[in-house]
């Protein structure tokens, strides 16, 4: 009983059920109302014409004392009235009629009370015709006969037979209401039990998917959380391996540097030395070869200042030598010479680390080599300062631009210089617009400063020699 009690509460049915309980008690109800106006209506008809009967009998009644009383007097005040009530007496016959037209129980007993009146009615006009006209023993003798005694009695007799078929009628008219009331009395009950007991399972499977969406949302939140820690966790992964990555890049183009330095430099000025002896040790030199040993002379100077290019472009030595400050303008510069693009720069001398310098001299170079490539910019700012205790780096130009939204072959440099700004503890944005040029905008953590050396105290020097 339980486990039905369980899969019914659960069960989809509960809701269609509790609305066709609903609907059930509406049609009882509905039902029992006309069943209940039809019975009234009924009644009132009865009623009614239970009236019209007594009325009917009066009238007849009214009737035969204005014909006693003219018989009587002779007095023509009497046939005033007594015309009148006869005048009603056809109305009222009349409305009996159209009534008991519909009742084919009563029509036969309506048909017997209505040639009665008739006939008493005939039997009145009778005599006073007769008075009328003077005929004292005609009148009086029908008088004598009793005949209107006869009548009347019959009058009653079929009335009450009317009366008792009516009464019949009205009471089983009220047992119908009676029944009526009591069926929907008992349909409401029932229905308003089964309502409630549909409501409240209703309210029970309610709370029972309540709590089945409850249980399922902490697994969701608990699986989230779970991939969530995952998604972190492999993002910690990505960043480091993308770090390592940057430092073996670094690492890599800091041994070519040095290889191309030691060895390539090596070669480049062997070579010039051996063009130098050769020159000094050749006597007369004809001008084909002159312009020979002076073309090779260039050669060689052009490939040594290919080297150091190369070199700096791998391992910017103005940086370890000079400073972060120098090393961006040297490069600025050189970018402005080879691009014929003038470039602005606010420069200022910040703590960084060793690392965080390299990640923002890239930035810079990076960005320079994209503008070179796409932006198509007649102006190129460069600004390198601190911003609550935070080194702020804007690389900003007037270009074309292009929409963030739309992937571009630059992205992945764009990326790559996002994954090395964060790996230093820092943040990249880029703004960007469609023929509003481009500004990228880093910001680093600035170290702190060095603490002061302790102050020489009166026994600093005691020792020292004179």
């Amino acid at each position: 009983m339980k486990n039905f009690i369980r899969r019914f509460r659960r069960s989809a049915i509960t809701f269609p059920l509790a609305v066709i309980t609903a609907l059930s008690l509406m049609a009882i109800s509905e039902s029992s109302y006309r069943s209940s106006v039809d019975s009234l209506d009924r009644l009132g008809h009865l009623a009614v014409a239970r009236i019209n009967n007594l009325v009917l009998i009066r009238q007849v009644l009214d009737a035969e004392n204005g014909q006693r009383g003219y018989l009587i007097t002779g007095r023509p005040e009497y046939l005033e009235p007594y015309r009148k009530t006869m005048d009603n007496i056809g109305q009222t016959m009349r409305t009996l009629q159209d009534f008991y037209a519909k009742e084919p129980q009563q029509v036969t007993d309506f048909t017997v009370l209505a040639g009665l009146v008739n006939k008493k009615l005939s039997e009145m006009d009778t005599t006073i015709q007769l008075r009328t006209e003077g005929r004292e023993d005609a009148w009086r003798a029908v008088i004598e006969t009793d005949i209107g005694r006869e009548q009347m009695e019959a009058i009653r007799v079929a009335s009450e037979r009317l009366f008792k078929r009516e009464t019949d009628q009205i009471t089983a008219s009220r047992a119908s209401v009676y029944q009526t009331l009591q069926l929907s009395r008992l349909g409401v009950a029932a229905m308003t039990a089964l309502s409630v007991l549909a409501f409240f399972m209703y309210l029970r499977q309610t709370a029972t998917l309540d709590q089945e969406r409850r249980r399922q949302q902490l697994a969701l939140q608990v699986e989230r959380d779970l991939l969530e820690h995952q998604v972190k966790g492999r993002t910690a992964q990505l960043t480091e391996l993308a770090h390592h990555l940057q430092t073996a890049r670094e690492d890599e183009r800091n041994r070519l540097a040095r290889d191309l330095h030691d060895e390539l430099g090596a070669l480049l000025t062997a070579a010039k030395l051996d063009v130098a002896r050769l020159k000094s040790r050749i006597g007369t030199i004809t001008p084909e070869a002159q312009e020979r040993i002076t073309h090779l002379n260039e050669t060689l100077n052009d490939g040594i200042a290919l080297k150091r290019r190369i070199i700096e472009d791998l391992r910017p030595s103005s940086l370890n030598n000079l400073g972060l400050v120098a090393a961006l303008e040297i490069l600025s510069r050189e970018f402005a010479e080879r691009s014929g693009i003038p470039v602005a720069t606010q420069l200022e001398a910040v703590r960084l680390k060793q690392s965080s310098e390299l990640t923002i001299y890239r930035l810079v170079q990076e960005a320079l080599t994209n503008i070179a490539k796409y932006a198509q910019a007649k102006h190129v700012s460069i600004s390198v300062q601190v911003v609550d205790g935070r080194v702020e780096v804007i690389v900003k130009d007037d270009g074309v631009g292009f929409d963030t939204s739309v992937k571009r072959p630059m992205s992945h440099g764009l990326l790559g210089m996002r994954y090395r700004v964060e790996a230093e503890g820092g943040q990249m944005a880029l703004q960007a617009r469609p023929g509003e040029g481009t500004q990228i905008r880093a910001s680093l953590p600035q170290l702190a400063e060095p603490p002061a050396p302790p102050a020489p105290g009166p026994d600093a020097t005691a020792g020292a020699p004179g």
